[in-house]
């Protein structure tokens, strides 16, 4: 049976891995292992060790507490939302865009929402 903290940090793992748009596969060689066992990571089905963390973190440039972050609170609907791959590829895209088209695209979205 898994705990629910674990499956958190799985769940932070997978969502900062899509933000950077590392694969499973990148990420298991960045930090030495298969990439099966970013899988059961990610799924909660292992638990991560705190030096494991300490490589993930890295691997992905964030700090060790970013795996925790909400973890004491129930699942928000904006992690389910991010639990999403299409969200998280929209979300890299945007931020992909120059930061003046970007302010234009939000500005429409924000019209289209309120016609709604």
């Amino acid at each position: 049976m898994t705990h629910h903290v674990d499956e958190h940090v799985g769940k932070r793992i997978r969502h900062r891995r899509w933000l950077v748009g590392m694969t499973q596969r990148q990420l298991a060689e960045a930090v030495g292992i298969k990439f099966q066992q970013i899988q059961k990571y990610e799924t909660g089905a292992n638990r991560v060790s705190a030096s494991r963390l300490w490589d993930i973190a890295g691997a992905l440039d964030c700090p060790v507490s970013f795996f925790f972050d909400g973890a004491d609170t129930p699942t928000a609907k904006v992690d389910e939302m991010f639990a999403e791959k299409e969200a998280m590829e929209l979300v890299r895209t945007y931020y992909a865009i120059p930061e003046n088209q970007r302010r234009k695209l939000f500005d429409l979205a924000r019209v289209l929402s309120d016609v709604a």
